[in-house]
């Protein structure tokens, strides 16, 4: 397979971030003051949103199907690379006043928005898997960065077992999807799409997979323990950035693939809404009003140095 231009663009953002965070890695070796780490990656960052802006109005699709490069999956990616900038501004203080000021924070940082950027897109069920894993992994070990911190831990081991627990569900879904139309390629499922009790199966389990990620009822019980755990900038950024790239994923697989299949799906997902809005919130809320609600650790223990 030849490569492009096409398809180098349409990897624009993400490689930048990629290529990047590998660069501060080894920067972090030689350069003591781990603030200048910081800044290094904000203008990572900045370089990235740059070119996300200098590709808007081009559209296509790379890399044989595989990647879009169009208005949608730039805008979803310039929304994770200005999450991740904020959280970069937020962060630097932070690590520094808690006593867990290391380099490879920022880069795991940039790892994880370059997840976004390809997930975002994503035109193909195998690259949506690809950039889940790459945007949540670096997700676990921020979530459990202010170790000794045991709520920290705590945070970053019910991430990580719950988020691989919904990573097959996805990858099994991706696998019957796969089964039932003999291909993984959106534009392709959007124009051969044929119903079947095996596609039906698997677009369930790919509701599943996704739904984890950004956290609808019944599959946001992680949330109030993994946000309250994590130091406050990665959850932020996992409030804003980990969700945006679960609903842009979840828009494209439903809406553009599956849309033969909406009269299927159009109500679960507005019932898992509703129930999201109405439980979600209450689960929250209710913390101080009734001991049947669900429990949430208390406020975490401070950071000793």
């Amino acid at each position: 397979m030849e490569v492009t231009t096409l398809d180098y663009l349409s990897i624009l953002p993400t490689t930048i971030l990629a290529v990047w965070a590998m660069a501060l890695m080894l920067v972090e070796l030689v350069i003591k003051r781990k603030v200048i780490i910081g800044w290094l990656a904000l203008i990572g960052f900045v370089v990235a949103g740059v070119a996300s802006a200098m590709l808007w109005g081009q559209s296509g699709i790379g890399f044989s199907g595989m990647v879009a490069l169009d208005p949608y999956a730039l805008f979803f990616g310039l929304v994770g690379i200005i999450a991740g900038g904020l959280a970069v501004l937020q962060s630097i203080n932070y690590i520094r006043d808690r006593g867990i000021e290391r380099g490879e924070y920022y880069a795991l940082l940039m790892f994880s928005v370059s997840g976004i950027t390809l997930m975002a897109s994503a035109n193909n069920l195998i690259i949506v898997f690809i950039a889940l894993e790459i945007l949540s992994i670096p997700l676990y070990v921020l979530a459990g960065f202010a170790w000794p911190n045991t709520q920290s831990e705590e945070a970053a081991v019910k991430y990580f077992l719950l988020g691989a627990f919904s990573s097959g569900f996805l990858l099994f879904g991706i696998a019957l999807v796969y089964g039932a139309a003999g291909t993984t390629d959106l534009t392709v499922l959007a124009r051969n799409l044929a119903r079947s009790p095996l596609l039906l199966i698997g677009s369930g389990l790919l509701l599943v997979g996704l739904g984890f990620k950004v956290a609808v009822v019944p599959f946001h019980m992680w949330t109030p323990d993994v946000y309250e755990g994590a130091p406050t900038p990665v959850t932020g950024f996992m409030s804003v950035g980990a969700k945006v790239a679960g609903f842009a994923a979840m828009v494209r697989v439903f809406v553009f693939a599956f849309s033969t299949l909406q009269a299927d799906w159009v109500f679960i997902v507005a019932f898992i809404a509703a129930l999201t809005m109405i439980l979600g919130t209450s689960s929250r809320s209710c913390r101080t009003t009734s001991s049947a609600c669900w429990a949430i650790p208390a406020s975490p223990t401070p950071v000793t140095s």
